[in-house]
């Protein structure tokens, strides 16, 4: 038969959609055309495939072939359908069994010596496949990363003719050892940062409920400390958790086994493009809000910070996710992170510190501020002040917690919030503020009145509900009190200061 169907798995986002790769061989002048939306990579594929083939000591034959990879409308990139090309090839000529392309897909990229090379998002491809129940061949390069998907048959190869012996059955290939994602704990531990017990407790509570943290002061206060220890207070990741990590990294050419069961947490520069942080291009990759999915994304020095750029988190920070569209393909990346960040109080940094060295003027630091819109400052759930040590503070031994006894504390409410609402309180929407954020009357009224008086918005009064929640399940109260609801309007002080 001079027809052969081969299945393989396009790179979509962090889906892997079916491609259904279709060789048929006819009469005519010796030629080979693949249709389908290939970009360029995949039409070079036809060079690399030939050699290949012929370097395997196969026959290439001489007759019109034609490849289609379906479905047409899905653009198809790279050379991750070079193996499933030439096994068509071969298997449209006779000299493979068709029957044994049908409960396997293959994914890899074919060197002209007939070597088979990696691909990136594998393990999308991989976890994809164990859903249809077939079995993947895939480069040895890529075989550890697709096996992270415990359920799917991996198996490793390093070559074509490694996998045309397997699929003849006389020479088989060794199948991956599933591997189950770790757990890790660890990063850096909050206990070597002294002082600042208001900013710790701050950190606790952003834990705790997931919410978004500003820390804001002068120059050396010791608020990157902060920020780069906030990873280390959250619980483990979940084994749905540290696959979705890895399928992300995936994706993006990263190393998956450097995020596998880490909280991952990204510090862009202050100089990143908006395409960095949420993704793009024109074959479009996830960006740095996707990378720190599950994690912890920290922007130091805030205002610096293109206000264009600053804007850009705006609709992921509400959804939990970006979409990105294009011309010829539409891509959407999950984008669940917490965001802290850090910012001076002015240009010169030391506007109300106690030195008096601040010298910028009220119309300085209202511009510098302005660099903050107030939708983006509405969405940021706790803002911060970090002071200067005072003299002899610094030197003191002091004994501080650690980082392990605070994840603790903070598993330990996170599991009432997932008990009592399935989500924890940064996820609750609009809706459900009604049943899990009830006050009373007198709390009420007294709530109404602090908003109007501040000037906040109902986004912010949302904020406000959802951290008071938090702050009564960290002292274990079943309703929230007018103590709860007076520390977290406490911490929306650059709401209610002039920029």
């Amino acid at each position: 038969m001079s027809l052969a169907v081969v299945y393989s798995r396009a790179k979509l986002g962090i889906e892997a959609p079916l491609v259904t790769v279709e060789v048929h061989l006819s009469n005519g002048l010796p030629a080979l055309s693949i249709v389908g939306l290939p970009e360029a990579a995949v039409k070079e594929s036809k060079d690399r495939v030939r050699s290949a083939i012929l370097n395997s000591y196969l026959e290439f034959p001489a007759r019109r072939i034609t490849v289609n990879l379906a479905p047409a409308d899905l653009p198809k990139e790279g050379g991750r359908y070079d193996l499933a090309i030439a096994l068509g090839i071969l298997a449209a000529s006779g000299q493979i069994p068709l029957e044994s392309l049908q409960e396997t897909e293959f994914l890899g990229e074919l060197a002209l010596s007939g070597e088979l090379r990696g691909v990136n998002a594998a393990l999308p491809a991989s976890l994809a496949a164990c859903d249809a129940k077939r079995a993947l061949i895939i480069s040895r390069n890529n075989a550890a990363e697709a096996a992270m998907g415990s359920q799917t048959r991996v198996f490793a190869a390093d070559s074509l003719l490694q996998v045309c012996a397997h699929l003849h059955g006389r020479e088989f290939l060794h199948q991956q050892i599933p591997t189950k994602p770790v757990a890790q704990e660890g990063g850096l531990d909050l206990a070597d940062v002294k002082g600042q017990l208001h900013a710790k407790r701050a950190l606790e509570i952003c834990a705790s409920g997931g919410h978004n943290l500003l820390l804001y002061g002068p120059p050396g206060t010791g608020k990157t400390m902060l920020a780069s220890r906030l990873a280390g207070l959250l619980p483990v990741l979940t084994e749905r958790e540290m696959l979705d990590v890895a399928a992300i990294y995936s994706v993006a050419s990263a190393d998956s086994q450097l995020a596998l069961g880490q909280r991952p947490f990204r510090a862009p520069h202050h100089t990143s493009s908006a395409a960095a942080l949420v993704g793009g291009g024109s074959n479009p990759k996830p960006g740095e809000i996707s990378l720190a999915h599950s994690g912890v994304l920290f922007l130091d020095e805030l205002p610096e910070f293109q206000r264009k750029v600053l804007e850009v988190l705006r609709e992921p920070l509400e959804n939990g996710e970006v979409r990105i569209s294009r011309a010829r393909a539409q891509a959407c990346y999950p984008a669940k992170f917490q965001l802290i960040a850090a910012m001076n109080p002015c240009p010169c940094g030391y506007h109300g510190s106690d030195n008096s060295r601040c010298r910028c003027t009220s119309e300085q630091i209202r511009r510098y501020r302005d660099r903050l819109s107030g939708p983006l400052l509405d969405r940021i759930d706790m803002h911060v002040p970090v002071r200067a040590l005072k003299q002899g503070e610094l030197l003191t031994k002091q004994q501080n917690e650690s980082s392990a006894s605070i994840r603790e504390r903070v598993k330990k409410t996170r599991t009432t919030q997932i008990q009592r609402q399935g989500k924890i309180n940064h996820q609750l929407s609009a809706s459900e503020l009604e049943t899990f954020c009830a006050i009373s009357a007198q709390d009420s009224q007294f709530l109404e009145q602090a908003i109007e008086k501040l000037g906040l918005s109902t986004r912010a009064l949302h904020r406000v509900l959802k951290l008071s929640r938090t702050l009564a399940d960290m002292a274990e109260k079943e309703h929230i009190s007018i103590a709860e609801i007076s520390e977290a309007l406490s911490y929306r002080t650059l709401d209610r200061q002039v920029s």
